[in-house]
């Protein structure tokens, strides 16, 4: 592909941000709007091309932001329409795009249509939600289970019916199946479409329909104990339909009117995580995300074996795309240590892809203690036992050593990680061996290199606990070596080649032998020997 040729969402990456812990501006220890307008050079400063920001929606927040009050407005714990207006008009002055995040499979229960839904069986709006009468022993209508855990199915004694929520009680599921509800949040991209935004990323996009007649989903053999209560059964009705991808494709028409870019939250294997790319004459998402990298194990062969994998399930109309953390997962300095989440970058910033990359991991924020009188997350509460609360992602952004490390005047809703006093945005800003200069450089020579941003992969031979692979494009042609281990390891090159260049490395810059040093990362260009 040639680089000119090549859109900006498959050149380019995406910054998400989690408005929350962002940056707060008021003093009211809740990150806001204007908290990230205040601190959009330091997201232009890295290079990046677009930023995504988490819902900031009205919301009750029960899940905070996913559950939606209401799809047109800001909520005033982030600021005001014209809040926003002011921010993607500074976006767009520094050559940024910002995606929005619209969640379509669920409301809140606080919003107008589901208030009016539940008002009686009679209602307009009662088919804009899935209700279902009671099983013939009262209880719920089949035995699907919540996300979150426990039954998908609240009982309401006003009209005598469940409705269906596939999270929180208080996140009941929309009907994608009533016209008007359709046609209602087609209307809503619009809106935000007219504001100037480029692009969204759908929430859970693939729990958007429900198989007609809502059959039981089949029992999970492989369940254990150890993992969560969603799991027991397999989401064969519940989720993944066919009719899905209808509404994916109308998304993309939609999108495509206004140049804009979709990525769609999609947790699936790789046969049909592809079919989300639709086909050439019906394309539906830009990019489903894939998110191999959080979920493998940080082993070299395994990883070798995933991306090869997941390269090959792209259809050739298709683009690939990786992630390293989010606002869900644990992140990437927690997973693998800091050492390694240096490998870690490189490997996102190298891949054949379009890479997006969540805030705070470019200054390295690894595992952060959340007292139990602290914890917000109702994931952990539904599930105490498991340990698989989000706060540990969410903790504010550290942007130098003043008191809550700049980030608010008040005490911030979670607390920060220990070291924020040294581990900040201005701490790392001038220190050439920081992590933020290490994505610094990355983006920059991404930027700079098309072998690197629209160049073709190709997997090579290594040394064990070593990940290589290269990437060429127009005669140049690139050799990515990543050390997982914390031992010194043979570094090989493909036959009948020589280094003419180290073009970046995760350690202090050394001339090239034989070896790869411990948690070494190096960008290497070759030429014929």
């Amino acid at each position: 592909m040639a680089v000119e040729q090549a859109p900006w969402w498959q050149r380019g990456t995406i910054y998400q941000i989690y408005p929350r812990s962002f940056a707060d501006a008021n003093g009211d220890g809740i990150g806001d709007l204007a908290g990230i307008e205040a601190h959009l050079d330091h997201v232009h400063s890295l290079g990046v091309d677009a930023i995504w920001l988490s819902p900031i929606f009205p919301s009750p927040m029960a899940d905070f932001g996913y559950d939606v009050a209401d799809y047109c407005d800001v909520s005033p714990m982030f600021g005001d329409l014209a809040a926003f207006d002011r921010l993607i008009a500074a976006v767009h002055a520094r050559g940024l795009r910002l995606l929005l995040d619209f969640v379509p499979n669920h409301s809140s229960d606080q919003h107008p249509w589901f208030k009016a839904s539940r008002s009686s069986r009679d209602d307009p709006k009662r088919d804009w939600y899935i209700w279902r009468d009671p099983a013939a022993d009262g209880g719920p209508p089949n035995n699907w289970i919540s996300d979150f855990g426990g039954s998908s199915w609240e009982y309401d004694a006003t009209t005598g019916q469940y409705y269906l929520h596939a999270f929180l009680k208080e996140q009941p599921d929309l009907n994608w199946r009533n016209p008007d509800l359709r046609a209602a949040m087609m209307n809503v991209l619009r809106f935000w479409f007219a504001r100037g935004v480029d692009g969204f990323r759908i929430d859970v996009l693939w729990h958007i329909v429900k198989a007609e007649g809502l059959p039981d989903n089949p029992v999970n053999p492989a369940w254990h104990p150890g993992i969560t209560e969603r799991d027991r059964l397999l989401q064969r009705y519940s989720t993944d339909q066919p009719e899905a991808h209808d509404i994916a494709a109308e998304f993309r028409a939609l999108a495509d009117q206004y140049d804009a870019v979709l990525v769609g939250e999609i947790f699936l294997p790789n046969d049909r995580l592809a079919r989300w790319h639709g086909t050439p004459e019906r394309p539906e998402v830009h990019l489903p995300f894939n998110f191999a990298l959080i979920e493998t194990p940080w082993r070299a062969d395994v990883l070798a074996r995933v991306i090869d994998d997941y390269e090959r399930s792209i259809p050739s109309h298709g683009w690939p795309n990786w992630v390293i953390g989010s606002h869900d997962a644990a992140r990437i300095a927690a997973r693998v240590g800091e050492a390694q989440a240096r490998v870690a970058a490189m490997l996102l910033l190298t891949l054949r892809g379009t890479p997006t990359l969540y805030q705070g991991d470019e200054i390295g924020i690894g595992q952060v203690a959340i007292p139990p009188d602290r914890i917000r997350d109702p994931q952990h509460f539904r599930q105490p036992t498991l340990d698989i609360g989000r706060d540990r992602s969410r903790t504010p952004m550290a942007w130098d050593d003043r008191a809550n490390a700049g980030f608010s005047t008040g005490e911030p809703w979670l607390p920060l990680h220990d070291d924020w006093r040294t581990r900040n945005v201005a701490a790392q800003a001038d220190d050439t061996g920081s992590m933020l200069s290490l994505y610094r450089g990355l983006l920059a020579l991404r930027r700079a290199t098309p072998a690197l941003s629209v160049g073709d992969y190709v997997s090579a031979q290594a040394d064990s606990d070593v990940l290589a692979f290269e990437r060429h494009y127009d005669g140049e042609r690139l050799l990515i070596v990543l050390n997982l281990s914390g031992s010194t390891r043979r570094l090989i090159l493909p036959a009948g080649t020589a280094i003419t260049a180290v073009m970046h490395s995760t350690l202090p810059p050394r001339a090239p032998d034989s070896t790869l040093l411990p948690d070494e990362g190096l960008i290497l260009r070759l030429v014929a020997a």
